[in-house]
């Protein structure tokens, strides 16, 4: 019997078996695929960006290198290692097709931001992704079997029977990272509830007859959106139907280019098409991420248009979350009640990004009201207050989980302190443990709850910027659980250890 089945091996289901694996468990992922490869993963159709908190929790397990390597990335793109102060964002994106200045985004205002050796946005494909995930996963005893189909699921109190091809596979816990159409999500029962679709979109490789009569990059028009990519041929559109084309049949040469005459407002014309898909601006979210001993992340979980690029990201924050809860549920040192913060935590952020991408179809609508959200969207988008607060929004800066403290860096994303001798906490976090950073002087957590050292790593030293804090306990996924000033209580320290890892040990 495993420790966990995970059916899909995409990036959500592959960076989960990877913290699982990191952590010890043994872990199989069924993959219903014959083969990892795909012109749907490749670039330029598998073509994704990730945001700060992403390209984090690469460069914490020590994958980021090779992420960038098999992205085509060969510079460094992040903060100068000599600077206290983060540099301004190279990309920002765009809102609703409102693409963002770079230049009026506010550094300053963005939330306990510290100079880091990562970029704080990349550009990669699908295939880069799973490529560097299937080889980490495999040297950690990952098992992936793929061309096999799940058709059944079934559970009780101890395990999970999980029936895939001709064979039972028989696991403690389970988690569905199967995509939008998750078997395992109607399987095990989830509610999946939500909104219909505004419009249909298509993604696209054609030969464009007269490739001038359209503007390259993002064109938001009076009837829709179209973007032409760097790569000849790849098109992106979207048409306010109701979502009445998507995969209900198969797009022709002639639909598709009467679609782009519509929403372009030009006359041009597609000699041939080579590839396409559909998709929709559909939103919907399980109730719960959790049903027994079947988990879901992902699209599993939650769907949603590709506007603003939230998909990936969210998929991999629920990875990154989940997989340390349900590795300490394993081994059973795993306080009461540690994996049912999984849904808490992570429901609210992916309710968020529904709303998100609701709002951005409801600015682009090509009616009087989609008009009048826009016109005000562009006036905010051009000041430097507006800019910052999309940009915060989009890059996860502002995601923060409610850990009922007070402290306002507590349930953030962690910055990357630096102590003394050039050490970085992404440096201490590769093994997927937690992280006590001492900032203080006298090293008062040297003797309290961090000898624990089976599943906290302690670090002491005067940080190159504490901000103002005297001690910060950080969760395996990169968020701070505990923050105390330059005269913080050990004892609320070691309550907050408790509260996360359980019972030290001595």
């Amino acid at each position: 019997m495993h420790d966990v089945v995970i059916v899909g091996a995409g990036p959500v289901g592959l960076f989960l078996a990877c913290e699982l694996g990191l952590a010890g468990c043994s872990v199989l992922v069924l993959e219903r695929e014959p083969e990892p490869g795909s012109p749907w993963r490749a670039y330029p159709l598998g073509m994704r960006g990730l945001f700060a908190p992403s390209v984090e929790a690469f460069h914490r397990r020590g994958m980021l290198h090779p992420l960038l390597t098999a992205s085509g990335v060969h510079d460094d793109p992040g903060d100068n290692p000599d600077t206290d102060e983060p540099a301004p964002p190279r990309s920002v994106g765009h809102f609703a097709g409102m693409v963002l200045d770079p230049a009026k985004v506010d550094v300053a205002a963005l939330p306990f931001r510290l100079p880091s050796p990562v970029p704080g946005f990349m550009m990669t494909s699908l295939e880069a992704v799973e490529s560097v995930l299937s080889e980490r996963a495999a040297k950690l005893g990952v098992e992936i079997r793929r061309g096999v189909t799940v058709s059944a699921i079934a559970q009780d109190e101890e395990s999970v029977i999980v029936h895939a091809g001709e064979h039972d596979y028989a696991a403690r816990w389970a988690v569905g990272c199967d995509g939008g159409r998750s078997v395992v999500r109607g399987l095990a029962g989830f509610a999946f509830v939500g909104t219909e679709p505004q419009f249909t979109g298509y993604t696209m490789l054609v030969t464009v007859a007269d490739p001038e009569k359209l503007r390259p990059g993002i064109n938001l028009t009076p009837t829709g959106m179209y973007v032409q990519m760097p790569t000849e041929g790849h098109i992106g559109m979207m048409d306010f139907d109701a979502g009445a084309f998507d995969r209900s049949q198969q797009p022709t040469r002639d639909h598709l280019q009467a679609v782009l005459r519509r929403v372009s407002g030009t006359d041009v014309t597609l000699s041939e098409v080579h590839l396409v898909s559909t998709f929709t601006d559909r939103a919907l979210q399980t109730t719960t991420y959790r049903q027994g001993r079947v988990l879901l992340a992902g699209d599993a979980a939650h769907i949603h248009s590709p506007l603003g690029g939230q998909g990936l990201n969210t998929g991999l924050g629920d990875a990154m979350n989940l997989g340390w809860k349900l590795a300490a549920t394993v081994h059973g040192h795993a306080p009461d009640g540690l994996l049912d913060t999984y849904t808490r935590e992570r429901h609210p952020i992916a309710a968020w990004v529904l709303d998100w991408t609701r709002a951005q179809a409801a600015a682009m609508r090509p009616d009087p009201h989609g008009q009048a959200v826009q016109g005000l969207m562009r006036d905010l988008l051009g000041t430097r207050d507006g800019t910052t607060y999309v940009f915060e929004k989009m890059s996860g800066s502002s995601i923060r989980y409610d850990l009922g403290s007070e402290q306002s860096l507590v349930g953030r994303n962690a910055p990357d302190f630096r102590l003394g001798d050039g050490t970085r906490l992404s440096d201490l976090m590769q093994d997927g443990r937690g992280v006590a950073l001492d900032f203080s002087t006298d090293r008062r957590l040297r003797d309290s709850a961090t000898g624990q050292e089976s599943r906290i790593r302690y670090a002491a030293g005067a940080a190159r910027n504490d901000l103002g804090l005297g001690a910060v306990l950080v969760r395996p996924d990169g968020i701070v659980a505990w923050a105390g000033d330059r005269d913080f209580d050990r004892k609320a320290f070691e309550r907050a250890v408790g509260q996360w890892f359980g019972t030290s040990e001595s």
